[in-house]
């Protein structure tokens, strides 16, 4: 298992400008928008992994996924032999998935805002570590029991390049990097667009060492 902490007092990232920019009909890439409360994100972060540890997940395939997962909120997500699924307990301890912190929810709801989709309150948080040759292959979000709500989701520590796809998994994509802080909010038309994250590139990040944290905001129930 991956240890979770991460060193809270390396030097600040740079100055960002948030900016939008749209990638799709109901897609929005984000710039930065995050930066503003990396300071109460990460103690918080922490919180939750503290509680509900990193873990490698088997697909239904019988293969351990290349990035350590974690979640907090109502329902967390979870896969093994049996299928992909969103369960209210965590599986490794047993209880319930670690409530999920304020400073998590409100950024959520702000970047849907942000990104045009009003009234986004998030009932789970999926947590995804990826340490350098992680990856994430191209697929649908839809274990969620509706799809009106859109998929939020945070970038942290190493720059990832983001595949955004169309509708079937051999459309053409877009390649776009994200950076510390930046947000991607899909939903509507968009929704059940296809999905990925190339293998992280070697690094180390001031903040969070050689790792990219992916923090992915769903209504799941």
């Amino acid at each position: 298992m991956q240890p979770s902490n991460f060193d809270l007092f390396a030097e600040h990232e740079p100055e960002q400008q948030p900016r939008r920019e749209q990638i799709g009909e109901q897609s929005w890439l984000l710039r930065g928008f995050a930066l503003g409360v990396i300071d109460q994100l990460l103690p918080a972060l922490n919180t939750v992994l503290a509680e509900a540890p990193l873990r490698h997940m088997v697909t239904p395939g019988g293969f351990s996924m290349s990035v350590g997962t974690s979640s907090c909120g109502e329902l967390g997500w979870i896969t093994d032999r049996s299928g992909y699924r969103y369960s209210s307990v965590d599986p490794l301890s047993g209880l319930p998935w670690p409530r999920m912190p304020s400073v998590f929810a409100e950024l959520a709801h702000a970047a849907a805002e942000a990104a045009g989709f009003a009234a986004f309150d998030a009932d789970s948080c999926l947590i995804n570590r990826y340490v350098p040759g992680a990856k994430m292959s191209l697929h649908q979000d839809k274990d969620e029991n509706a799809y009106s709500a859109p998929i939020v989701s945070l970038s942290l520590g190493l720059p990832a390049m983001f595949l955004f796809g169309g509708f079937k998994r051999r459309d053409k994509q877009q390649k776009i990097p994200l950076l510390h802080g930046d947000m991607v909010v899909w939903g509507g038309v968009d929704r059940l667009r296809f999905h990925g994250v190339l293998p992280i590139k070697q690094g180390r990040h001031p903040r969070l060492g050689e790792q990219r944290i992916n923090l992915t905001f769903r209504v799941a129930g």
